[in-house]
């Protein structure tokens, strides 16, 4: 079996690596949107961290991925109760796919041979506790990508329709990703995902050779290479470990929560969605950190990932989202 590419080992991209560190402390926070260049290791990241991550513990056949029998749904076959350790799930959404495809459906097959009404699980049950990977997410359908959000969000799929009445359990990590030159999200959808981050083709020279260099380490032997970054791997691997258990106990002032609506309001976020993401978002990185109490770095960190997609468009303004932001936190933060 290939070995994915160490985390670790993904030269620059550090606002895109951390934004996937901070929904795999907290997947609570939403979904990542990671919009840019092709050949920027959009996909390599995702798949890479799935692999770092433990692996999760569920029963053998489970359609679902249930950790115990009271997770499993009464509509699924049954299980031997036997407990297994498997890799983090990273699921593909190709363009192509169908509603029924991605929540499931009626069994055809076992309908018409046995004469059974049976449901046929999707997409979303084989992500579920782990990571749904969606290539060109602008060209997806806003219907399907707009259902997607919602199941993200509630953490379970409900289906209601040809006579079937189906709901199982659907948490996991949203991550989609594009070139905008193809075409831009709806601001709806957009505001729905938790974190937006932009990455480029690094313009540095040595950045690019070092990309080269270890690019065709791997390529050439991946055992090798895979080992000589496990040791960073791990690093991270325990750090999002001990972030997880710490996260509840992260102290946020009110002096942060007026900073993280001042800023909103700055920005002209609607609604409130982006003062919540921006707080757990900051609260994640804080525990990440090892620190008790959110600051104002945090909220410098995270501002423009948590904000840059909920910018009202002013066509006056040649800056890019992100500068924006940062400008506005120094205005604000000044």
């Amino acid at each position: 079996m290939r070995h994915p590419f160490p985390f670790s080992a993904i030269v620059g991209q550090d606002q895109m690596k951390l934004a996937m560190i901070l929904t795999a402390i907290d997947p609570g926070i939403g979904g990542v949107l990671v919009f840019g260049d092709r050949g920027t290791g959009k996909s390599t990241a995702v798949r890479a961290l799935a692999a770092l991550l433990p692996q999760i513990t569920k029963l053998e056949g489970s359609a679902t991925n249930a950790a115990t029998e009271a997770e499993i749904p009464d509509w699924a076959d049954p299980v031997s109760g036997k407990m297994i350790n498997v890799p983090t799930p990273v699921i593909d959404l190709p363009l192509g796919t169908t509603e029924d495809r991605l929540v499931g459906a009626l069994d055809i097959e076992r309908a018409l041979s046995r004469g059974e009404k049976a449901f046929e699980p999707g997409l979303l049950a084989k992500a579920n506790r782990g990571y749904l990977y969606i290539d060109e997410v602008n060209l997806l359908e806003d219907h399907l990508v707009d259902l997607l959000l919602d199941v993200a969000q509630s953490g379970e799929n409900v289906i209601e329709r040809e006579g079937l009445s189906i709901r199982h359990d659907a948490r996991f990590v949203l991550v989609g990703s594009g070139n905008p030159e193809e075409g831009e999200l709806r601001p709806q959808l957009l505001d729905r995902f938790g974190l937006s981050v932009e990455v480029r083709s690094p313009n540095d020279i040595e950045e690019r050779v070092e990309v080269i260099r270890r690019r065709a380490a791997f390529d050439t032997n991946p055992d090798a290479f895979v080992e000589k970054w496990s040791v960073e791997d791990t690093k991270i691997r325990d750090a999002i470990l001990t972030a997880r258990e710490a996260l509840k106990s992260i102290d946020a002032p009110d002096d942060t929560l007026r900073d993280c609506a001042g800023l909103c309001v700055a920005i002209g976020s609607d609604g409130l969605r982006g003062e919540l993401t921006l707080l757990r978002a900051a609260r994640a990185l804080a525990a990440y950190q090892n620190e008790p109490t959110v600051t104002r770095d945090h909220l410098r960190a995270v501002a423009s990932m948590a904000l840059s997609h909920r910018l009202r468009r002013d066509p006056l303004d040649d800056a890019g989202s992100s500068t924006r932001v940062d400008r506005t936190v120094e205005e604000v933060f000044a």
